[in-house]
């Protein structure tokens, strides 16, 4: 019993390592990843909907919590205001169903 206790804590751990908490930074250099949010859904790399509480933020899944700081975020991530400066282009979507990976090539970048 002692051992499924521990192992259903390191499994619940390393699923919260990878989720995707990000942190919009000021500074470029600092960033992890550039982002640009493209017009349309077909030009993105990747869907993003926007999760309202920490808990809902997905595994690499297009599903995003903006943290209030940026030691809470997985990703420190900086919005480039030109396409070709981007590491990542992305696209807000209205649901949470939408959300998700377009070009799976760019996969790397968010883990």
């Amino acid at each position: 019993m002692k051992y499924i206790l521990i192992i259903t804590f390191a499994l619940a751990s390393f699923s919260k390592a990878f989720a995707q908490k990000v942190f919009s930074i000021d500074s470029e250099n600092l960033a992890d990843v550039k982002v640009f949010v493209v017009k349309y859904e077909n030009q993105a790399d990747l869907s993003v909907y926007r999760v309202k509480y920490n808990n809902q933020a997905g595994d690499n899944d297009g599903k995003w919590f903006f943290t209030e700081y940026a030691n809470q975020a997985t990703k420190k991530i900086y919005f480039v205001k030109y396409e070709n400066q981007a590491d990542l282009k992305i696209y807000f979507v209205d649901y949470e169903n939408q959300a998700g990976w377009k070009k799976l090539n760019k996969k790397h970048l968010m883990y």
